[in-house]
């Protein structure tokens, strides 16, 4: 989970967001996103997550981690 600082959450609440209401408690957290490959046998073959929500991974690379292709 990614913490917002103090001084985003002052902006924040300035735009009307209201973030410990809508988690429902008062952690002020947010997911951080992330992508997993996942074997037949349940092994993760890929994984990538950052708190930056604009680096994803190419979908080309997705593809390849995938076993069966």
């Amino acid at each position: 989970m990614f913490r917002v600082p103090a001084y985003l959450r002052e902006a924040y609440v300035g735009i009307g967001i209201d973030l410990p209401r809508f988690n429902g408690d008062e952690s002020w957290e947010l997911p951080i996103p992330a992508t997993f490959v996942i074997d037949t046998d349940g092994i993760i073959v890929h994984a990538q997550a950052d708190p930056d929500y604009t680096v994803r991974p190419e979908p080309a690379d997705i593809v390849a981690a995938i076993p069966c292709l």
